[in-house]
């Protein structure tokens, strides 16, 4: 974070990148995922794969832990409404194929990887828009 404490594009591109990485790591369409690698090798140990499974679990807890607190369900549908008529525009321009489910899968990870990005990046946003600072609560 720079000096000022100012939250910039390159601190949400981080998070994008982090995000996406999270996301793609987990399952993509092609064979270089988790998911492909833990369902399709027979040659990796079993060890390696639980290792690799606990650290992108762990990636989804904070992730989704910290989109879901600063965002709220609220904030999350309307994310999810508005990327989602964002894919809608790319459709309309032609951009991508709908019935291509190979690209399609591309986006709506890619979608996800924003709708994470925004939801670790909501509350530096919202406290340098506001003002307010968000805080969580602690239970006694």
């Amino acid at each position: 974070m720079p000096a000022n404490n100012q939250f910039g594009t390159v601190d949400f591109i981080v998070r994008l990148v982090f995000a996406a990485a999270l996301v793609l790591l987990s399952y993509n369409p092609s064979e270089y995922s988790f998911y492909s690698w833990a369902i399709n090798s027979e040659s990796a140990r079993m060890v390696y794969k639980a290792i690799a499974g606990i650290l992108l679990l762990i990636g989804w807890v904070i992730y989704l832990r910290a989109t879901i607190n600063s965002l709220g369900i609220v904030g999350i549908t309307l994310t999810g409404a508005l990327l989602g008529c964002l894919v809608w525009l790319l459709i309309e321009w032609k951009l991508f194929d709908p019935n291509d489910i190979n690209a399609l899968t591309w986006v709506i990870l890619l979608v996800i990887a924003f709708m994470l990005a925004i939801g670790m990046s909501w509350s530096h946003i919202r406290k340098q828009m506001s003002g307010q600072y968000d805080t969580d609560e602690i239970e006694n």
